[in-house]
């Protein structure tokens, strides 16, 4: 089984854009399908980099996380422009 950890700063992001009920059912659907590469494209998972992937909640928004042994890491959310200024801090 899966586990989830959400960062404060994704819980923060989520709860200010109202987005709380789109991205609970994005995040059961990912930890479903997560390591099931046929289902990664039709859940909009992508690979970033070593550990570090981005799902779509719908057309205009991504969630960022880690997968680790067993766990997801999400750490941060946003639209395509605000995702791209969080992935040039974290290399």
């Amino acid at each position: 089984m899966i586990s989830v950890e959400l960062s404060r700063r994704f819980k923060k992001i989520v709860r200010e854009a109202g987005r709380q009920a789109e991205v609970s059912a994005t995040l059961k659907l990912v930890v479903e399908g997560f390591g099931n590469p046929h289902m990664h494209s039709g859940l909009s998972i992508r690979k970033l980099g070593k550990h570090l992937y981005e799902c779509r909640t719908g057309l205009a928004w991504r969630l960022i996380f880690e997968a680790n042994k067993g766990i997801l890491s999400f750490d941060f959310a946003g639209h395509h422009d605000e995702v791209q200024n969080y992935l040039r801090g974290k290399r």
